[in-house]
């Protein structure tokens, strides 16, 4: 045997030395409620239903057992892990997960070793859960493609942040991703509910009579996290004395004092940040107050950075509204002087002011498209000189050049207008509405045409 041969025969010795049965953890009667009542089966898991639904790609997938590589994608509770855990009870091939906090490249080295032995001499395919795995960096990913890219390895990554963003590219055009939504209100009272019946892994056991308000309440401020509901479920069950029958009282009270604090998901610097921004934006400029007044709420009470709000309502003040209400930009200047001097919570007063008022306003976007068309033709057009009359004859020796020549003071004239080229093309960039105060700008231009128009006559 040559030397290549005989390494190759010490990595299957090593290999074969190891036990290698899917990872399906038993049940920890220690572990959280979350943890243990962890849907098995897709009959058991509940919510996703565009994408486990009857016919759904990813149902057929599963129940067929022809996983290929995926990613994962959704807010925290959403089902993901659960998901690779369904999809480990379900294949017939090996199965082995990681958590991209804790692991390192020689984890996925062993890993990657252990599945070549497994397909080259016993033709079984491999699939590796990597939960979180917008924390492996990009050398960390680039280990992983030449496997995936082959079938060496079938990748199932989790993650809460947009794959887009937190993934390599050609890892990403290697796998189909799956966006997972926050569960409803409906379907966590189901997560809740198969908890309270379950026996052998939830609360079966225990007497507890729960109000259908307070499950109602743990379903209104879990936000869709499937995880927060079940834990304010425990913590209220397991603190709450029985009664002399042995029957814990879950009143709505209990699941008050359970929650706590309602979190909200929101990121600050991903996917999720820009959609409620986005959704912020679109309602103001929808002219639904009520809305807009909504969004800002839940950016504040997540924590957002009041700059980043006015700053949108600036360019919305602008772009949206314009010169159909001048009086938009003024005040949504003065907003971020006054809140800057203020400060939260006050100044959340501010923005809601602000926020209801760039929502009523006339709106218009002509200012932005004229400064848009303009540029277009700054950048595909020939850049126009400036016509010698416009040009600067302040200093020495401009007059000698000509500059300033037949230019019309416009003061000189009656109504100070005076009909003059100003540019060689003439593009019809700001087209006034006839909304609000843009109104007046409308009917100034239509009175500037017919001044031309008279003064070319009397010539």
């Amino acid at each position: 045997m040559d030397l290549f041969g005989q390494a190759s025969q010490k990595k299957i010795d090593r290999v074969q030395k190891k036990p290698f049965s899917s990872e399906a953890p038993s049940i920890d009667l220690q572990a959280p409620l979350a943890s243990r009542v962890r849907p098995r089966t897709l009959g058991e898991f509940i919510g996703q239903q565009h994408l486990l639904g009857e016919g759904k790609l990813l149902r057929r997938t599963i129940l067929a057992d022809r996983i290929s590589s995926l990613i994962l994608y959704g807010p925290p509770g959403s089902g993901k892990t659960t998901l690779a855990y369904v999809i480990s009870q379900m294949t017939g091939a090996r199965f082995k997960s990681l958590n991209a906090v804790s692991a390192n490249v020689q984890d996925l080295r062993t890993i990657i070793e252990e599945a070549q032995y497994f397909k080259s001499q016993k033709g079984m395919r491999t699939i590796l859960f990597i939960d979180e795995i917008h924390r492996f960096n990009k050398a960390q990913q680039d280990v992983l493609m030449p496997d995936v890219e082959n079938g060496t390895l079938i990748l199932v990554g989790s993650t809460t942040h947009n794959p887009s963003f937190s993934i390599n590219g050609p890892l990403l055009s290697r796998s189909t991703i799956f966006e997972l939504r926050p569960l409803t209100e409906k379907e966590l009272i189901q997560v809740l509910n198969q908890a309270l019946e379950d026996k052998e892994r939830g609360f079966g056991k225990l007497k507890v009579e729960i109000e259908p308000e307070a499950l109602t309440h743990i379903a209104k401020t879990a936000s869709g996290d499937a995880r927060r509901a079940l834990n304010a479920l425990e913590v209220g069950a397991l603190t709450t004395q029985p009664d002399q029958s042995g029957v814990i009282h879950f009143t709505q009270s209990v699941a008050e004092e359970s929650c706590q604090r309602r979190i909200v998901y929101y990121d600050r610097d991903e996917d999720y940040h820009y959609d409620t921004a986005s959704a912020f934006i679109k309602s103001m400029r929808g002219s639904d107050p009520d809305a807009a007044v909504y969004w800002l709420a839940k950016m504040l009470y997540a924590g957002e950075d009041p700059r980043f709000i006015i700053r949108r309502i600036l360019i919305l003040a602008s772009e949206d509204i314009g010169n159909a209400d001048p009086q938009a930009l003024i005040l949504a200047s003065a907003g971020l002087q006054a809140i800057e001097f203020v400060g939260l919570p006050e100044a959340r007063i501010i923005l809601s002011h602000l926020v209801t008022y760039m929502a009523l306003a006339p709106k218009s976007n002509a200012a932005y498209l004229a400064i848009e068309e303009a540029t277009k033709d700054v950048e595909k057009e020939v850049t126009e000189e400036v016509p010698n009359h416009l040009r600067d004859k302040s200093y020495f020796g401009a007059k000698q050049m000509g500059h300033g020549g037949g230019y019309e003071y416009v003061h000189q004239f009656p109504e100070h207008y005076a009909k003059q080229t100003y540019v060689e093309h003439k593009g019809n960039y700001y087209r006034p509405t006839a909304f609000g105060y843009e109104k007046v700008h409308q009917e100034r231009l239509k009175e500037l045409e017919g001044l031309a128009r008279e003064r070319k006559a009397a010539h």
